[in-house]
């Protein structure tokens, strides 16, 4: 074989080969506290209902008992942001509360960002997120080392839709407790 014929053999298994690249899933798997882990005999409706509960009221310290007695799960940010607005602190005040008469309880704080942008970017954000709602949960006295902080940049959207109310719901840091 001479070298030019060399040259192109290799060219042309170089490029078989680079469409045999590994693709990302189209399906993501289940996040945490979603699915399969909800009693399927438990009473109740809403998101996490069922997880901890006996008959209607959810056992202090279960995710059910959070999302009874926290304002809500989530905070919303604006675009290409991560700061924290007084609607977001009145909620991050009552998950505070409600941790501090669960002192027992570790949670994970999901950051998350819309479709727009790298994934790179998104990555980064969500983990600005997720740390900007830890960082004010732990100013009003909760433990950084009860809370996990991980970022799922734009891989896991609540609302699928490319505009504005998408968007926003995407725009969000959960507090997830185990169930």
């Amino acid at each position: 074989m001479n070298r030019n014929s060399l040259t192109i053999a290799i060219a042309a298994a170089l490029m078989v080969t680079a469409g045999c690249a590994k693709k990302p899933p189209k399906v993501l798997p289940p996040g945490p506290g979603t699915g399969a882990e909800v009693d399927p005999n438990a009473t109740g409706t809403g998101a996490g209902a069922g997880a901890g509960t006996v008959g209607q009221a959810a056992l202090p310290g279960s995710r059910a008992d959070f999302l009874q007695n926290v304002a809500a799960d989530r905070v919303y940010f604006e675009t290409d942001s991560y700061s924290i607005d007084a609607e977001d602190r009145t909620v991050l005040d009552s998950q505070a509360a409600w941790l501090q008469r669960n002192p027992t309880v570790r949670v994970t704080i999901e950051g998350h960002a819309d479709e727009r942008g790298t994934r790179e970017y998104n990555l980064a954000l969500g983990d600005r997120r997720a740390n900007a709602a830890k960082n004010y949960l732990a100013s009003r006295g909760i433990a950084a080392t009860r809370m996990n902080v991980i970022s799922w940049g734009k891989e896991r959207p609540v609302a699928e839709g490319s505009d504005e109310s998408a968007w926003a719901q995407n725009r969000r840091a959960v507090t997830v407790l185990p169930q």
